[in-house]
């Protein structure tokens, strides 16, 4: 194993009961073993949201340099208001 180090970390009793229950059932050796688990699920998520954040600054700058006709938001969202209202009045109607 690399270079170890002990850290200290503060857990509610809830926490600390999952922890002691995963032990307790055998899903896990220590409580070290289920935090080091946990890290590693936190940094590939991390890398997922870092790789999703870089594709949407690409789409972005991809959009803004485009040929394409600029869409006007305060338009869209009123035609999408009214599409809505539309709906409920429909399903109003329905009950």
């Amino acid at each position: 194993m690399p270079d170890v180090q002990k850290v200290s970390v503060a857990l509610t009793g809830e926490q600390i009961g999952a922890l002691k229950a995963a032990i307790a059932t055998g899903e896990y050796a220590t409580s070290s073993e289920i935090v080091r688990e946990a890290i590693r699920d936190w940094q590939f998520k991390r890398e997922l949201r870092q790789e999703d954040l870089k594709r949407l600054r690409q789409l972005w700058d991809q959009g803004k340099t485009s040929a394409a006709t600029p869409v006007d938001f305060e338009a869209a969202r009123q035609e999408a208001r009214q599409r809505l209202a539309i709906l409920a009045e429909d399903q109003a109607l329905v009950r």
